[in-house]
């Protein structure tokens, strides 16, 4: 007898399978029928869930971001009156789950980008799923001091984003820095763009 799944679990399987499909497959390997073999769904499953290719990709942006956004939670957000020590400690802590438990999310999240990058209508998909986690560390980088949070958002985001390429796809794949050595590169960072 085949186990019946709600439509909100069976929304959740099929998004992260495509994510493990495109980790292990790249974008070509992303396909409705071999989401529906990995996660052992009824042929046209998928397909009954997002029709086309564009809102499985879509579907997979979403939960991209829902899962990005648990590896570091809310209670543990530094506490912008402890200054640039709790920014650096609590952006070392994301970024060394990142590179250290959640490896298979931030290659999926490149090929996500890169395809992003061929899509206009991905694109702007792409881009507000993003803005979630800008704002928050631009306000965070306002609360410390900045005088041009913007600016200062694009750099700390192009260092950690180098950062977790590196360390996931990167010439630097085979390391995985420790919280330490991550906090004392966010705090050279930090003291460098906003002072000490």
């Amino acid at each position: 007898m085949a186990v019946r799944i709600s439509g909100a679990a069976r929304a959740e399987l099929i998004a992260d399978t495509a994510l493990a499909l495109l980790t292990e497959r790249g974008m070509r390997g992303l396909t409705h029928r071999a989401v529906d073999e990995l996660a052992e769904l009824p042929q046209g499953s998928t397909s009954n869930h997002a029709r086309t290719r564009l809102a499985l990709l879509e579907a997979a942006v979403r939960r991209q971001a829902e899962r990005e956004a648990r590896v570091l939670t809310p209670q543990e957000m530094p506490d912008p009156a402890g200054g640039l020590e709790s920014l650096a400690e609590g952006l070392a802590v994301a970024l060394h789950r990142s590179v250290a438990e959640e490896r298979d999310l931030v290659v999926s999240r490149y090929e996500l980008a890169l395809e992003a990058t061929r899509r206009p209508e991905l694109r702007a998909y792409y881009d507000r799923a993003g803005a979630q986690f800008r704002e928050p560390l631009t306000a965070l980088l306002r609360a410390a001091g900045s005088k041009d949070p913007e600016r200062h958002t694009l750099s700390l985001v192009a260092w950690c984003d180098g950062l977790m390429f590196s360390c996931a796809a990167g010439s630097f794949h085979a390391t995985t820095p420790t919280v330490e050595e991550l906090r004392l590169g966010l705090l050279e960072l930090l003291r460098g763009m906003l002072g000490d």
